[in-house]
């Protein structure tokens, strides 16, 4: 079973294979979403009261709430040797 770490933000990290879906909040649909986490006590904020850029939703049905854009959080689930490799370091390669 995969136990990696996906950095959501200001040192918080959630076990990848727990991770659903990563979504931007401005839709109705997820806007209500949040809502219903949030009266089920399943809403956990890790924005540091920044802004909420992305919606992580887990299969526990917990919603969390990130400052981090969806796109850089899903580029944390492809590893280093999958990306493309213009975008890595000399010291990587």
């Amino acid at each position: 079973m995969d136990q990696r770490m996906i950095n959501v933000g200001f040192g918080n990290s959630v076990v990848a294979s727990r991770i659903l879906a990563v979504v931007k909040p401005k839709s109705s649909p997820i806007k209500k979403l949040k809502e219903e986490a949030k009266e089920q006590k399943k809403l956990i904020d890790v924005t540091e009261g920044r802004k909420t850029r992305s919606i992580i939703i887990l299969d526990s049905n917990h919603v969390i709430l990130s400052a981090v854009q969806p796109e850089t959080i899903t580029q944390r689930f492809t590893p280093a040797t999958q990306q493309d490799p213009s975008s890595l370091t000399e010291d990587a390669l």
